[in-house]
Formats: C-alpha cells, structure tokens, sequence
C-alpha cells in the first residue's frame, strides 16, 4: 500500500493539473466566442454565394468554364484536410482524419490516384503516417488566418486542377453545429457541382447578365473555390475551440473525482496507521504491566 506521503502528492500533483485544465478551458471558451462570432458571420455570405453560383451555372453549358467542365475520365483526387495544430480537443482531430482516410481509401478502391493537401499540423502529421502522397502542407497557421490563406490554398486547387494535376477536389473539415457538435464533413468542391434548375410554376422570369454569363463566372467560381475553402476554415477553428473547452472540461470533472478518490484512500491509510500506532502503545503498556 502506497504510504501517506505518496498520495498526499499526488493529491497535489492532481489539483494541480485540475488548475491547468480549468485555464485552458477559460482559454477555449473566450476563444471560442471570437472564432464563432466569425463563422456565423461568414455562413450566411457564402450560402448566398453558393446559391447566386449555382443560380448562374446552371444558365450557362458546362463548357462555359473550365471549373464547371466534369471530365470524362476522372483518375487523380485531391482532398483539401483541415485540422488544428494543436491537441488537447478529445478526438475532435482523429474524427476528422479518419473521415478523410476513408474517403480516400474509397476513392483508391475505385482504381484512383489520392493526393493530399493539409491544413494543420495534426492532419500533416496523421497523412504522413499513411501511404497517401502529400502535395502541399500549411503547419502552425491555424492559430491566427485570414482570407490570405483560404486565397493561397484556393489558387494551389484551382492550378491543380486546371493543370490536370487533380481531377476532382474535396475538402474535409469540421463543421462546426453548436457547442456539444462538431461534424467532420466532406464536400466537393471542384468541378462546381450544378444541380438542375427546374423552371418555377407559373410566369418564368428572364435575366439579362451585363457582362455575359461567361464573364460573370471567370470571375465568381475562383471566387467561389476560395470562399468554401475559408469556411472551411472558420468553421474547423470554431469547432476546434468548442471540442477543446468539452475536453478540458470533462478533464477538470475527472480531476475532481481523482482527487475524491485519492481522499479516501489517503484517510483509510491514515485510519490504519494510527490504528497500528495504537496498537503498538497497548501491547507496550501490557508488556510493562507483565
């Protein structure tokens, strides 16, 4: 049985690490607050853009642009992974590497080349593990972005695959629910998915676009390309936060009850050393008397 002193350290050793994770809960959640400020600001610009997009393309052939083209034979994938570059956020990161290892093992199984860009450290260091190729990783830049770094990833993607280096692009990240959800999500990305547009019952209203249609949509779908990958972005940091303030939390709530048990034990190893002290003062007494 461990002595006295043992557990009272690590009592101690324990109420310790319960005031770390207290911080850096206090940490996430003020974080928290910005990064979601910032995603639910953003979402509803980009739904609207995607909607004006879609809207737009699908008025126009898909031979209109070359990001709208969906070519014949589609042999070489990329996916764009996003994850934070810190830990400590439960399995937050693992969710969301694993969402995207089965995705490309899905796109393996049908005979196609998967190629990796990574956003955060962990997700760099997870694909590195695995046999999949990694074209272009951003380390430590999860912390502190802005839309220069969607812009940068968003023109990587868009060369890629105008090149001919991708044929399709996802993009994985965690999409960021509430508080106590955060989905690991996958969405295609290029080419611009356009769904059919069926003409509405009744009077069918007719545009007229100043520049053409071809014109409006060199300039929008680059956009559109970088506008996801930020939202991506933002919705990964939000999630990242909230999954890191449940995870220091239920840490914090762990130390407690550690400590709890520790008490317990600490004073059934003090009740039986002073029962043995005691124990030892009557048998002395009774030898002294004999």
């Amino acid at each position: 049985m461990a002595s006295l002193r043992d557990i009272q350290n690590k009592i101690v050793g324990v109420k310790k690490t319960k005031q770390i994770t207290k911080a850096m809960n206090m940490v996430a959640s003020a974080k928290l607050r910005g990064a979601q400020g910032r995603i639910e600001r953003f979402r509803p610009y980009a739904d609207k853009f995607n909607d004006i997009l879609i809207d737009l393309a699908s008025r126009a052939d898909a031979s209109a642009h070359p990001l709208l083209e969906k070519r014949e034979v589609i042999q070489n994938i990329g996916i764009v992974l996003v994850t934070s570059d810190k830990g400590l956020c439960g399995s937050f990161n693992a969710n969301l590497c694993n969402a995207a290892n089965r995705l490309a093992k899905q796109k393996e199984a049908e005979g196609k080349t998967v190629k990796f860009i990574c956003i955060g450290k962990k997700g760099r260091d997870f694909i590195r593990k695995t046999k999949f190729e990694i074209t272009t990783a951003y380390a430590e830049n999860m912390t502190h972005f802005d839309f220069q770094l969607a812009s940068e990833t968003g023109n990587l993607v868009i060369d890629g695959y105008l090149s001919g280096q991708f044929d399709e692009v996802h993009i994985v990240y965690g999409k960021f629910v509430n508080i106590a959800r955060q989905e690991a999500t996958s969405s295609q990305i290029l080419p611009a998915e356009t769904p059919e547009v069926e003409a509405p019952a009744g009077a069918s209203s007719e545009y007229i676009f100043e520049p053409s249609v071809e014109g409006l949509l060199a300039e929008l779908l680059p956009r559109y390309v970088k506008v996801q990958m930020y939202r991506g972005l933002l919705d990964t940091s939000a999630s990242e936060h909230a999954a890191r303030m449940s995870a220091m939390d239920n840490a914090t709530k762990n130390c407690d009850e550690m400590v709890g048990s520790l008490t317990k034990v600490y004073n059934k190893a003090r009740q039986s050393s002073i029962t043995t002290q005691l124990m030892d003062i009557v048998g002395g007494a009774e030898a002294l008397k004999g």
